[in-house]
């Protein structure tokens, strides 16, 4: 390792009992193992599942500095990660799956980019997404540098979400001060909690910047996965039902008093 880069990964899991959990998780985990710099931190906030308590108490995770966060309440990604941000230590933040991979380069690129524009406050990877097999799917996060699509190529603005919703935050980097600012997600919102986010910061200009290297892998609708389930599963929306989700996001977004989202689920 070259050296340490001050950032806390936030991974939140449900079960172990997922499809092909074991698999995932070790590919997860190897991908941290093996960044070309060391991060803080790897905080794992996960349920009360006995199963997953037992894989988790019994993994080998070498050198990474490891915490265990039990959520006791409902599951739920958006709690479960605001719960891990409150717990972090770092002074930057990184959202984690643990069906995902981060390019070994990930965390060494976001130093280099850091250090070289110390305005930025939040770092998009672009992210490669396949299928469950493993193969290619598309990429997100890339729109950033598309010609008359935003308005200083490479960085993500409110107008352009605007117009574009597809953009993923798994794998991003996120200074620990704009949540406790700004806010995490919003549990209440299924769906599109993701965009709130994204729609709140610019709102409130903070400069988010994709980095224009390969950083992170992301399975696209892996089966169960809560994208899944809104698709397929038992969550399954209708057209008119992804409409309304994206337009109270465009709705909630802008309203500073109501933007005082606690980090406990009880309180969103």
């Amino acid at each position: 390792m070259e050296n340490k880069v001050p950032v806390s990964i936030i991974l939140p899991i449900k079960s172990a009992k997922a499809k092909d959990f074991d698999e995932y998780f070790k590919k997860a985990i190897d991908s941290v193992k093996n960044q070309q710099v060391e991060v803080e931190e790897l905080l794992i906030v996960h349920t009360t599942e006995e199963q997953l308590k037992d894989v988790l108490k019994s993994y080998d995770f070498g050198t990474i500095n490891v915490t265990l966060l039990e959520w006791t309440e409902e599951p739920n990604y958006s709690s479960q990660v605001n719960y891990g941000i409150k717990n972090a230590k770092a002074a930057w933040i990184s959202l984690f799956e643990f069906d995902d991979e981060y390019s070994n380069i990930w965390f060494k690129n976001f130093k280099k980019y850091s250090e070289s524009f110390p305005d930025v406050q939040m770092f998009l990877p672009v992210v490669v997404e396949v299928d469950e097999k493993g193969v290619f799917a598309g990429f997100t996060n890339e729109a950033t540098f598309a010609a008359n699509f935003t308005q200083e190529l490479g960085f993500l603005t409110n107008e352009t979400l605007q117009e574009y919703q597809n953009f993923q935050t798994a794998g991003s980097v996120i200074k620990k001060s704009l949540i406790e600012d700004f806010g995490g997600f919003k549990p209440s919102i299924k769906l599109t909690f993701i965009y709130e986010f994204l729609l709140r910061l610019t709102y409130n200009s903070v400069s988010i910047m994709t980095i224009p290297k390969l950083g992170y892998k992301h399975i696209n609708l892996r089966e169960g996965s809560i994208f899944w389930n809104y698709k397929y599963g038992e969550q399954k929306m209708i057209e008119d039902e992804v409409r309304f989700w994206i337009q109270t996001a465009k709705k909630e977004y802008f309203f500073p008093d109501d933007r005082v989202i606690k980090y406990e689920s009880s309180n969103a």
